[in-house]
């Protein structure tokens, strides 16, 4: 007991340090805006289904407030950042449009003499302090079969490798993990809350997450960055809900007011099924988030936004949050845009012939003109065919979805096609309430709220991928926010399952958009995350699996994909065009997969320092890997959770329920960390301290 005591104050007496141009105190832009403790359940008088013009109108006005921070703790060299993002807080406002909605709310406005006076010009493109950069930065040879122990953990203390070994063994417990949530929660009553918290902290919340709040984790975010690697961030808190509530609230709120119209040629997997609302089912790896109201999306837009500003100033530009777009609005409204966007397809495929997306057949306009013939002068289809957009290759979408992201426009008349035998115009989507497309506007109008930010606080946004019945609307939104705002640098980032059928297809087309169209691309690529409940869903609704039939062949699909945009940035290097056009994250765990990527990064060229291919793994999972990429001079990240202890309890117990399903990498792990901990108890390294001197790429 004494040798554990012994270093456990180790731990509590680690004082990391950072060097900041300008200040030392800046502590990697820990600044200290007012307490805001979001939550993800907030009390409403109403229920989802009552969607009330008072819970609208709080839902438009609760961004418009002014926000007033207290002054920051830091030097001056964040003083004019903070001044930036009050400026930008005050700019905000919100989607107005009074012949469509009667929730009208006046934008908050600042003069042009205000303007002047608060932000100059060239402070309102300024991008965080860059950090004084080591004259002479480490890098170390990469052993790419992941074996050497010290390059794995040389970033852990001696505590922190007894804690991952401790709690890797727990992990390898299938009755322990299968009861983790029950035994966490008599943990609580027996223990209370302080000694419960304590607890945790010195073993799973220690070990997986970062810390209680964005000032706290600092000094990981430090840590990590001393050792060549960088953080996505992720708020982390989740409401524990039971089944019935979670079935209930998805339910409610992916069915229109107008109730759940199944018009003719409708697709069952976009239409809400009770059997499979709690989408928790069978997810391990993926936080959740389920519809309240408004006021709901509101909190989550502005938690996400103070991840962007922990993001910003602890990395100094290098930094990613990760989003999820069923927290920005109502999940019925993915639901019927994904259906029109397959439906759109099958008009394509019915008119043309052959699969996949309009922009995969290169039909040109004058091929609509002949295909529509039949039906003479007809001004429905001339008016439909002004709309379509295209290029010298043909065709790329047949309704301007830019209208989308960019300005008001009705969904429902939208998405309307000419009938090939009558030349009258049909709906592809139902008809949506005026609510409804106010509250489509709401999410849209918060998504780019979220992007705005990260731009101006030159911070990317990884979108993630949901269910397939959401993800050809979330894939659609993401890509037109990288049409607007990835003009100069790849600022969003869309994410794509390698377990789908489908993936290596709807890779390929959006990088061919993004070539077309001329902007920035950006791929986080996974295997992805509810591949059970996919197929059950499936299965039971009568369409078919859209999962890979084998692990193998998953495995396949991810290195296909990867392949081929290694194989596009390739291309824009040898003619000599900005190969970071393309930005690819392989977030793996997977260290055969890692391995590929790396093999054929040396095969074609690509090196750590085009900064177009970096690696990713979660906080807390596969060291062995992260470190000693981000050592060697890789661009590596780590998935950075964060949030009070007992409000991430949802999140541990998917952690250790995912750990259990990698005994393998667990082993491995294990047999690692034991080797660091005998040596450095050989050398008398028991009191280590990390102190790292990499630069991240």
């Amino acid at each position: 007991m004494a040798f554990l005591r012994s270093i456990c104050a180790q731990r509590t007496n680690l004082v990391y340090s950072c060097s900041v141009s300008g200040s030392s105190s800046l502590c990697a832009g820990k600044r200290q805006f007012g307490s805001y403790k979001p939550t993800a359940g907030v009390a409403a008088s109403s229920s989802s289904s009552n969607w009330s013009n008072n819970e609208l109108k709080y839902s438009t006005v609760f961004n418009q407030r002014q926000r007033v921070f207290p002054q920051t703790l830091f030097a001056s060299t964040t003083n004019s950042i903070n001044d930036h993002r009050q400026y930008l807080q005050q700019q905000r406002g919100v989607h107005t449009n009074a012949s469509k909605s009667q929730t009208v709310t006046a934008t908050q406005t600042i003069s042009d003499e205000q303007k002047s006076s608060v932000y100059s010009k060239s402070q309102l493109r300024r991008t965080p302090p860059t950090p004084n950069v080591p004259e002479n930065p480490q890098r170390d040879p990469l052993d790419v079969g992941f074996n050497d122990p010290v390059a794995a953990f040389k970033s852990k203390t001696t505590w922190e490798l007894v804690r991952a070994y401790l709690v890797y063994m727990i992990c390898s417990s299938e009755k322990l993990v299968e009861h983790n949530m029950k035994l966490m929660k008599f943990a609580k009553t027996v223990l209370g809350g302080t000694l419960f918290d304590l607890l945790m902290k010195s073993s799973f919340y220690g070990h997986f997450v970062a810390g209680e709040d964005r000032h706290k984790i600092v000094p990981t975010l430090e840590r990590l960055r001393s050792f060549g690697v960088k953080p996505i961030l992720d708020y982390s808190v989740e409401e524990d809900l039971s089944q019935e509530e979670a079935e209930k609230r998805e339910v409610e709120s992916s069915v229109s007011s107008a109730g759940d119209v199944k018009e003719d040629g409708a697709m069952p997997q976009y239409h809400v099924d009770k059997s499979f609302a709690d989408r928790r089912y069978k997810v391990n790896s993926a936080r959740t988030y389920f519809y309240l109201n408004e006021a709901t999306c509101e909190r989550n837009m502005e938690t996400f936004i103070k991840c962007l500003e922990a993001v910003s100033g602890a990395t100094f530009g290098t930094g990613i949050t990760a989003i999820k777009l069923t927290a920005l609005g109502r999940p019925q409204l993915l639901l019927q845009l994904s259906e029109v966007i397959m439906r759109t397809r099958k008009y394509m495929e019915d008119m043309v012939g052959g699969q996949g997306n309009v922009l995969t057949h290169h039909k040109t306009i004058k091929d609509l003109e002949k295909y529509y013939a039949s039906l003479g002068d007809n001004k429905n289809v001339k008016d439909f065919l002004k709309n379509v957009t295209s290029d010298k290759e043909g065709i790329l979408h047949l309704f301007p979805w830019s209208g989308i992201v960019d300005e008001d426009s009705q969904l429902s008349d939208t998405f309307r096609v000419p009938d090939p035998k009558t030349g009258q115009m049909r709906r592809l989507i139902s008809q949506i309430p005026p609510k409804e497309e106010e509250m489509f506007r709401n999410m849209i109008r918060r998504l780019n709220t979220i992007v705005k930010t990260a731009a101006e606080l030159d911070v990317r946004i990884m979108i993630d991928a949901e269910q397939t019945y959401f993800q050809p609307a979330i894939s659609r939104i993401t890509l037109e926010m990288m049409r607007k705002y990835n003009k100069d640098k790849a600022i969003v980032f869309n994410t794509y399952q390698c377990y789908l059928r489908e993936a290596f297809r709807e890779v390929n087309t959006d990088l061919e958009q993004a070539k077309r169209q001329d902007f920035y691309f950006g791929a986080k690529l996974v295997r992805g995350a509810y591949m059970e409940q996919e197929r059950a869903r499936a299965q039971a609704l009568g369409y078919p699996d859209p999962v890979n039939p084998s692990y193998e062949a998953t495995t396949e699909m991810y290195h296909k994909t990867l392949t081929e945009c290694l194989r596009r940035i390739k291309i824009l290097k040898d003619n000599g065009e900005d190969a970071k056009k393309i930005g690819i994250m392989v977030a793996s765990h997977n260290e055969d997969t890692v391995r590929y990527a790396i093999e054929k990064m040396k095969e074609i060229g690509i090196s750590p320092e085009d900064k177009v291919i970096c690696f990713g793994q979660l906080l807390g999972m596969c060291d062995y890997i992260t470190f000693p990429l981000g050592q060697a001079g890789y661009s590596a990240y780590k998935y950075i959770p964060y949030g009070p202890v007992q409000e991430v309890l949802p999140y541990l117990s998917r952690r250790a329920q995912e750990n259990k399903g990698v005994l393998k990498k667990i082993q491995k792990e294990k047999r690692l960390l034991l080797a660091e901990i005998r040596r450095r108890l050989m050398r008398g390294q028991l009191f280590y301290k990390p102190k790292g001197n990499y630069v991240p790429i």
